[in-house]
């Protein structure tokens, strides 16, 4: 086996983010949907707290027309720490910073909307031949199950590019990319990735293992995606790419590997599940939980009844 001495270090994230964020009109129509809030923070915000936690001080967001407000938010705002400053509010002058202190930040557009494949394209001058990661904005995973950081692990000893995997129901499959694996002897939580499909229909998943929404990505992908035509959706898919590398020897990049994630994931690309990850997060908050917690019992008590 390699060892991790001999692999590019993995520092640089591409987080796509040009979407129109349809599902939650009529409130993405002017915001972003990548800037909803989350309790009190931007969706985003966590995503990018994630890479930046697993050591990725370099990101790439690929963005679209109306996203202004993704690189104001990653910004310094003088005028509002300067009222902060003067108020001698540290609290909230201290959260305020840091969105601006989490990594250094670089914007791209993605001009037509084409599809993640496409949207990871884009990032090819930037990634400059070296490993990176994807993050979609639209999966938050929990600080406490560090999935990325053990990806990257999975990535510098085995090389290729890696996917995150979970086993929903199979009757959710048909809502994402699923893998086909088997055992590669790296441990129980990592497998190799035979085959992928794009949101196959029930019958013809070849697992109930679905691809969420994190990657570490060898650039031979580039090459794949600049030869990937649209597939579902009429869209580029990444997964298209990927299961091309399925198909490829370790020499020439190929190989997908996956890492099984058991911890706990939000999902705010869904309305209900939007709700859901705002009322857990909420829960679990040391200076909302008490209070929110004895509300939400007592609400739930009185619908009970009703």
């Amino acid at each position: 086996m390699t060892t991790t001495n001999t692999r590019i270090p993995v520092t640089k994230a591409v987080v796509p983010a040009a979407g129109l964020g349809t599902r939650f009109l009529p409130a993405t129509k002017a915001t972003p949907k990548e800037m909803l809030p989350v309790v009190d923070k931007p969706a985003i915000q966590y995503v990018v707290e994630e890479a930046a936690a697993a050591g990725l001080s370099d990101i790439l967001m690929v963005t679209g027309r109306n996203k202004r407000a993704l690189e104001d938010h990653f910004d310094r705002a003088y005028e509002l720490e300067e009222l902060l400053a003067r108020k001698g509010d540290e609290d909230r002058l201290r959260r305020v910073r840091e969105s601006v202190e989490l990594a250094n930040m670089h914007y791209v557009r993605q001009g037509d909307p084409k599809g993640l494949g496409h949207a990871v394209s884009v990032a090819e001058q930037h990634v400059a031949g070296q490993p990176f990661a994807v993050l979609l904005g639209d999966d938050l995973i929990d600080p406490r199950d560090p999935l990325l950081a053990r990806m990257i692990e999975v990535q510098q000893e085995l090389g290729g590019s890696v996917v995150a995997l979970m086993e929903v129901d199979p009757s959710q499959i048909h809502l994402y990319g699923c893998a086909a694996v088997k055992a590669n002897g790296f441990g129980d939580d990592v497998f190799q990735v035979t085959d992928l499909v794009e949101k196959p229909d029930t019958a013809d998943a070849p697992s109930n293992y679905a691809v969420i929404g994190r990657y570490v990505l060898d650039p031979s992908v580039f090459d794949v995606l600049r030869e990937t035509k649209p597939g579902r959706g009429g869209e580029i898919q990444l997964t298209d790419a990927l299961r091309e590398l399925t198909t490829r020897d370790a020499e020439s990049g190929g190989q997908v590997h996956g890492v099984l994630f058991k911890g706990r994931r939000y999902d705010t690309g869904d309305r209900a599940d939007y709700l859901r990850a705002i009322v857990r997060l909420a829960s679990e908050r040391e200076d909302l939980g008490p209070e929110f917690r004895t509300w939400l019992r007592e609400f739930v008590a009185s619908e009970l009844q009703d």
